[in-house]
């Protein structure tokens, strides 16, 4: 294989059979359910990294279902995303993730920085009951409930919610172990179609686990719980702060 070949087609490793193909990216029937709590205040700014600012002591704990992705399948994922602001605008930071399925692993990590990890994650609907789930291989981790669709949501402001700006720190090390990049990176989400969006009661239960720390960053109040569904795709993104020129 010439060297011009290889630039042309490496997009993605391994060179000959990418573990997921070039984007965009489309989530047909994307379903979320995220529970905000209020948790403790010095712990969550000890793990944000700056120059990201915490304004209130708030975390997402997002359930993501998507059951028809562009090059990615049909697979689950779960995390945490702190509400954040850089340079005056609003955002969230995705603090950590976990998925059932490689492709969006790999290809999260690589292009945006996710911070994504191999796990069980499950969000089904149980009778009346919407049940968000993380196993961490057989011990479970988290588990969210809510009562399935008790009220509408505005779903113009659900839209004007997810339109927001969402940062991610991406790390990938030189051969020598040292950083080779280190940055922080923003992106967005597009062509969102709101099919519908609904409230109620929930709660969420966090347990300890070494390599699934969500527990971290306790539950000392839960504040509201939504459920959503919709259409988008996941824009790529830009770098907004390197670490390494500072």
């Amino acid at each position: 294989m010439k060297q011009d070949e290889v630039l042309k087609r490496a997009f993605a490793m391994p060179l000959t059979s990418p573990a997921y193909p070039p984007g965009p990216y489309r989530f047909v029937d994307r379903e979320f359910f995220v529970i905000t709590y209020r948790t403790d205040p010095d712990r969550l700014r000890a793990l944000v990294p700056e120059p990201l600012v915490v304004e209130e002591p708030l975390v997402k704990y997002e359930f993501i279902r998507m059951p028809d992705s562009t090059g990615f399948g049909d697979y689950c994922e779960t995390g945490q995303v702190i509400p954040v602001s850089l340079d005056g605008r609003r955002g969230g930071y995705s603090h950590c993730m976990f998925l059932n399925d490689e492709p969006p692993i790999a290809g999260g990590r690589e292009l945006w920085g996710f911070p994504k990890k191999l796990a069980n994650p499950s969000l089904r609907t149980e009778i009346d009951t919407l049940v968000g789930t993380l196993d961490y291989g057989p011990v479970r981790v988290a588990t969210g409930t809510m009562g399935y669709k008790h009220r509408e949501a505005d779903l113009d402001a659900v839209k004007t919610s997810l339109q927001g700006p969402n940062f991610l720190l991406k790390i990938i090390p030189h051969v020598d172990g040292t950083p080779r990049i280190c940055e922080l990176v923003e992106y967005r989400l597009e062509d969102i179609v709101v099919k519908g969006a609904w409230t109620g009661p929930g709660a969420l239960s966090l347990m300890p686990h070494a390599l699934a720390p969500v527990a971290e960053l306790p539950v000392l109040e839960v504040v509201s719980s939504i459920h959503i569904v919709c259409d988008l795709t996941l824009g790529l993104g830009k770098v907004v702060h390197d670490y390494l020129e500072q």
